[in-house]
């Protein structure tokens, strides 16, 4: 027989057996391989008469229902984000009113270049990203008591069969979970996963979960465009990163990284009331690095983009005229069908390459306001709608990962060529979903 001819057997064979049993070859395979240890150690081991059914069990038979599983992982996350604005909005109010205090005294100081450089540069770009600070701190916080209660376990656990579906296993949604944190801690974690074509797969896909710094873009355009319901439009961020990483594992899996997928046995830990020691030793320790990179590599970026909205000398301030603006009006054409074709919104997009915050900071460094205004000034000096800022926001979930993430999957990979990959093919995702949705949306719309 030739190879096509055994695969087109096999493929028959897999229907038959899925047909019959009702469930795929592996799942099956793995059910008789326990339920025969399971018989085995009925027969060499002494067992109480009555067998105690612990809390985690009683948990467990709703948690990790087949059929109520996803639905209540869907409504945690969920419940989360509500969590979130619920609690950061006054936080974040604060924080407004203390660099909106600190701008109105940089504005008076002389001379006018350094006014300038202190308040629509420090302060408008560095403070509209710092505005964000109790909603990160706080989904991190959520996420943590997840963790440390056993949760993110059962998560990868109920995941399991619909990752056998794209060829993958629950061992690969432990990354993806990781990913709503930091993608490059989420990408070094694919080590665990033994399966070659797996652990690829997974680091290709992994850049759609939404991180922790593309949470201020969300909560920017939400709180401007989406106000009574920006936990949800929040919430649909998250939704659809999901949904694209398990769609493109499916294309990669079936296409140039076909092959079996490695099988997954995990032990699910019992359930733990987390301490708050722990809670926040966890929030610390990724939100961090959101402080480290709003006084380095943010604070930086924006200085750099104060220099080139003011450059020549003598232009007005962030016009079109300036350096980044010509550097904007020539990639501008690109994003126009998305409905986004500003040269505002292409220089953020820039420079969000290389830290996906610095989308919001080039914004408030450009527009010189901080992050409390900046929803309403974009949609007052971009004319943008609802829509706009929806396809934009898919657009900052889905392209290129920022220049840290690419660097980690170069030495996770030790190849150009995948990372060159996932570069360009994230970025043209982003750019297929953003158009879609705004083509698509303004039809209903008109």
């Amino acid at each position: 027989m030739s190879r096509e001819e055994i695969l087109r057997a096999k493929d028959r064979s897999i229907t038959h057996l899925r047909g019959i049993l009702g469930d795929d070859a592996e799942t099956v395979i793995a059910e008789e391989r326990y339920g025969f240890i399971s018989g085995l150690l009925r027969d060499v081991l002494k067992k109480p008469p009555i067998e105690r059914i612990t809390l985690s069990d009683k948990i467990d038979n709703v948690v990790i229902n087949r059929w109520l599983g996803i639905p209540l992982f869907l409504a945690l996350m969920y419940g989360m984000f509500q969590f979130v604005f619920t609690l950061s909005v006054p936080l974040m109010g604060w924080i407004n009113e203390l660099f909106g205090g600190l701008a109105g005294y940089a504005s008076g100081v002389s001379p006018a270049w350094l006014s300038s450089l202190l308040a629509n540069g420090i302060i408008g770009g560095v403070g509209s990203v710092l505005i964000f600070i109790p909603p990160i701190f706080l989904l991190f916080i959520a996420i943590a008591i997840l963790e440390d209660c056993g949760y993110m376990a059962r998560a990868a656990f109920i995941m399991d069969r619909l990752m056998h579906k794209i060829r993958l296993h629950g061992r690969s949604f432990i990354p993806m979970i990781l990913g709503f944190g930091c993608n490059i801690a989420a990408i070094m974690a694919c080590r665990t996963i033994e399966n070659p074509k797996d652990r690829l797969t997974t680091i290709l896909i992994n850049p759609f979960m939404s991180c922790g710094a593309r949470l201020p873009i969300y909560i920017l355009l939400a709180g401007a465009f989406f106000t009574a319901n920006q936990g949800l439009v929040v919430f649909s961020m998250y939704l659809i990163g999901i949904i694209i990483a398990i769609i493109m594992a499916l294309v990669l899996r079936r296409s140039i990284l076909k092959g079996p997928s490695g099988h997954f046995v995990m032990e699910l830990p019992p359930y733990r009331l987390p301490t708050v020691t722990g809670v926040l030793v966890h929030t610390w320790e990724r939100g961090r690095q959101f402080l480290i990179r709003a006084g380095t590599v943010i604070f930086g970026i924006v200085v750099l983009v104060w220099l080139l909205s003011s450059l020549p000398w003598g232009v007005e301030y962030a016009s079109a005229e300036s350096v980044i603006g010509k550097i904007g009006s020539f990639i501008a054409p690109v994003l126009a069908p998305a409905g986004f074709g500003q040269w505002e919104a292409a220089v953020s997009l820039v420079f969000g390459f290389l830290t996906k915050e610095v989308v919001v900071g080039t914004m408030g460094a450009m527009f010189g306001v901080g992050g409390g205004i900046l929803g309403g000034t974009i949609a007052t000096r971009l004319g943008w709608t609802p829509l706009v800022a929806f396809a934009f926001m898919v657009f900052c979930l889905l392209y290129v990962p920022c220049v840290a993430a690419l660097g980690t999957i170069r030495s996770e990979t030790n190849s150009w060529k995948w990372t060159g990959f996932a570069a360009v093919y994230t970025t043209a995702i982003a750019w297929i979903a953003a158009t879609l949705i705004f083509q698509i949306g303004r039809l209903f719309i008109a």
